[in-house]
């Protein structure tokens, strides 16, 4: 890709450090926050943004960082891409709220047309927008128990779907996202995950057939109105499950009555080489839930399914205040144009080979998996020689590389995955750049 690419500003797509990071105002700005901001909210890397775009982010102390986080995966197509700024300016100019049940407005329309053609599966369909991917996960499980008349949910090990009391209880790992702030919503139930990294030896099917053996013995089919599933798991540690997994379990499903929900919120709008990861196998959920990447940095999330299942709550069951406000949505009919024009389903291809190739060059046996889809890659950090988690290095390379100027996430259950999720507009020499810097610090820790 071009020096200046679809992703935004023409700012210079360099890594630049000027000081060490974070630098002098942005550790004053880090003692403001401390004195202002409740101590909970944390910060990976504490480097306060001026500026983004293409490929980098840009500190007040005037370092260039390379971005190899989207700010968790939503700034897929680049931060301030063009095509989105100048439609949110557009938008602001016009209106910036009436409130979608009061008096609508087309862009809300607009964009539930698109997900229902987008989105996977060519039956009829119906949308509803709103902030959060949490929001919108709990709103796909009142719609399952709507449409069923049943109650219980099914999510799986290591899953994460939110921070509401619902989906807290729907997400699998206790710090940070739990500790303290029970008692959580019942009825949620848990079933083991096809993990090919730690399943020596079972395939998809099998893996599906042992978690449907533990749904029908601990809920009952009869009792169960959803089964809730990231298609790839976002801060459970990127596990992609082995092929076959997904298909089986939507055929359960199916012969149950049960509501097949794929939580794409992290892997959709073309971040893993596919529209929607689900795309990946054939798998047509009955509802799918999308944020994220869906606008470019504003908030905005959906549930889009079946016409019979989203149809079922009541009128006015569903709803809320800024749910589809009209700048996100302005944003998100810019981001998916951006995607369709601009070939961003095969750039995150392309960036995946580039990254995956790369990281298994580096022939470091500490570096148990990488694994992942187009632009979703992650390395699970293990003890050399065996499968033992390290969380410690884990840590230890992501600190050296935000020293370096290279901004890279953690995640996974045992604090030991290393996750990349770069911006689609991302130039290919910042990439390189990227992964050169973090094969010297595998070489030095």
């Amino acid at each position: 890709m071009s020096e200046h690419t679809v992703g935004g500003p023409a700012l210079p797509q360099e890594r630049r450090l000027v000081t060490s990071i974070p630098g002098p105002k942005s550790q004053a700005l880090q003692l403001r926050k401390s004195a202002a901001v409740a101590a909970g909210v944390g910060t990976t890397l504490p480097v306060y943004t001026v500026a983004a775009g293409g490929g980098v982010i840009v500190d007040v102390d005037g370092n260039s960082l390379i971005d190899f986080g989207s700010g968790i995966a939503v700034t897929t197509v680049g931060n301030s891409a063009p095509r989105v700024a100048a439609a949110v300016a557009e938008q602001v100019q016009a209106f910036t709220h009436t409130c979608f049940m009061i008096t609508p407005y087309d862009a809300y329309v607009r964009v539930a047309e698109a997900l229902n053609r987008l989105t996977p599966g060519t039956h009829d369909k119906r949308t509803v927008l709103f902030n959060s991917g949490a929001e919108a996960v709990e709103n796909a499980v009142k719609i399952a128990r709507v449409h069923t008349q049943r109650q219980a949910v099914v999510v799986f090990d290591h899953a994460y779907h939110g921070r509401t009391n619902l989906t807290m209880a729907m997400t699998a790992k206790n710090m940070p996202y739990k500790s303290g702030f029970g008692p959580f919503a019942s009825e949620v139930y848990r079933a083991p995950l096809s993990y090919p990294y730690r399943d020596a030896g079972v395939d998809g099917p099998a893996a599906a057939r042992r978690a449907i053996d533990t749904i029908e013995k601990q809920v009952g089919a009869g009792n169960l109105a959803a089964v809730v599933i990231e298609p790839i798991q976002g801060e459970g540690g990127f596990i992609v499950p082995a092929d076959g997994f997904l298909p089986t379990l939507v055929e359960w499903c199916r012969a149950n009555g049960v509501v097949f929900v794929a939580d794409e919120v992290q892997t959709g709008f073309a971040r893993t080489g596919e529209m929607f990861a689900c795309d990946h196998e054939g798998v047509v959920p009955d509802l799918i839930v999308t944020a994220k990447g869906i606008a470019g940095g504003l908030p905005l999330s959906a549930v889009t399914g079946r016409a019979e299942i989203m149809d079922a709550p009541h009128v006015g069951g569903l709803g809320g205040t800024y749910g589809g406000n009209p700048i996100a949505c302005a944003a998100a009919l810019a981001v998916i144009e951006t995607i369709e024009e601009d070939g961003l389903v095969d750039r995150a291809r392309s960036i995946g080979k580039t990254m995956v190739e790369r990281l298994e060059s580096f022939g470091d046996p500490r570096l148990g998996d990488v694994r992942g889809r187009g632009a979703m890659v992650a390395v699970e950090l293990v003890k050399a020689g065996t499968t033992e988690p390290d969380a410690e290095l884990t840590k230890a390379v992501a600190a050296a590389a935000h020293q370096q100027g290279l901004v890279v996430l953690t995640c996974g259950t045992y604090g030991n995955v290393l996750r990349f999720l770069p911006p689609l507009s991302m130039p290919d020499h910042l990439l390189a750049e990227g992964l050169d810097v973090l094969e010297q610090i595998f070489k030095d820790l």
